[in-house]
């Protein structure tokens, strides 16, 4: 029974604070921007607010973005600018490079075929050295075989001679050796 005595006073006193608590709800406006109200001073102050955001702006933060911007362009037009000079230095500098470079070509072309000639000339010397010293040598050995033909020559008439002399006496004849000279040179001449 004493719990059932707590329990109603329990019950009691929840519906009494309920019934406290949504009239109270009732009484309060609710949201403040949506009390109609106070819209006159929320207009005001929003105006104000505006205007101090907006001469805060036009005057301080704008002028400075302003000036960021037209140093960034400015900037850009400096660097574009130099590329421009320094591309048109590259041409040139190409320019120049391929210019040099024919030329060393043309050099090097001109090198060649005076080398080339000097060379054929030097070989056109040795040539001709060498044929002198082997017309020479040619006409050593000529004269080398000339002589060695004409003392074969004489060598063959004193052999076929004494041959000749030795055949006839082995014969039983006696040869005189004029006759005998005489019979060779005849048999020699053809």
């Amino acid at each position: 029974m004493a719990t059932e005595t707590h329990e109603a006073v329990g019950e009691g006193l929840a519906d009494a604070m309920g019934v406290a608590a949504h009239e109270a709800a009732d009484a309060a406006p609710g949201m403040p921007q949506l009390d109609f109200s106070t819209f006159g001073n929320q207009i005001f102050w929003l105006l104000v607010t505006l205007v101090v955001i907006y001469f805060v702006l036009s005057r301080i933060a704008l002028p400075r973005i302003g000036a960021v911007l037209a140093e960034r362009q400015g900037t850009i037009t400096n660097d574009i600018a130099k590329a421009e000079e320094l591309k048109a230095k590259a041409v040139e500098a190409e320019d120049a490079y391929n210019k040099a470079l024919a030329e060393a070509r043309a050099e090097a072309g001109r090198i060649i075929a005076e080398t080339k000639a000097e060379m054929q000339a030097d070989l056109d010397a040795a040539v001709a050295k060498a044929d002198a010293e082997i017309a020479v040598k040619v006409a050593e050995g000529e004269k080398v075989i000339a002589g060695i033909r004409e003392n074969a020559l004489v060598s063959v008439k004193d052999v076929a001679t004494e041959t000749t002399a030795a055949i006839v006496a082995a014969m039983g004849g006696a040869a005189d050796e004029k006759t005998v000279s005489a019979a060779i040179a005849a048999r020699m001449k053809g």
